[in-house]
């Protein structure tokens, strides 16, 4: 029974316990020494989605993946990389998803013209409707 009491007290210290003790990456919250080059990272940075917050990119995230991401935007900048290859890169590993700016291919196109065909399905019914109404 005092096992039972002591796991169920210490089940709310379980995310503290979940945090990782490893130190940050060096260019994770650290800025380019070249303005010009650290403009470019975090022009691109903020293009790219967290793959754990899902919601923000990578500039604006505090998770341990996002710096370790944006760690190696810098430092592929740094090494003279552009931030084209760098997001091609990205895409290339983590799919379309990664990228705010998502392609247009082909098999992409479903999800451009959805929002087109149901709003065109809207004014259909309510323009039959309108009509029946006369």
């Amino acid at each position: 029974m005092r096992a039972l009491v002591l796991a169920l007290l210490l089940v709310p210290a379980a995310p503290a316990l979940a945090d990782s003790r490893m130190a940050a990456a060096a260019y994770a919250d650290t800025q380019l020494a070249d303005p010009a080059q650290e403009a470019k990272a975090t022009a691109l940075m903020h293009t790219i989605r967290c793959l754990v917050c899902q919601g923000q990119s990578i500039a604006d995230s505090d998770a341990d993946m996002a710096g370790d991401m944006r760690a190696l935007i810098r430092r592929r900048i740094a090494a003279g990389e552009e931030p084209e290859a760098i997001r091609r890169w990205l895409i290339e590993r983590y799919g379309d998803w990664v990228s705010y700016a998502p392609s247009t291919k082909p098999v992409n196109w479903p999800l451009w013209a959805a929002p087109l065909l149901l709003v065109a399905a809207g004014v259909l019914i309510a323009r039959r409707r309108f009509r029946r109404r006369r």
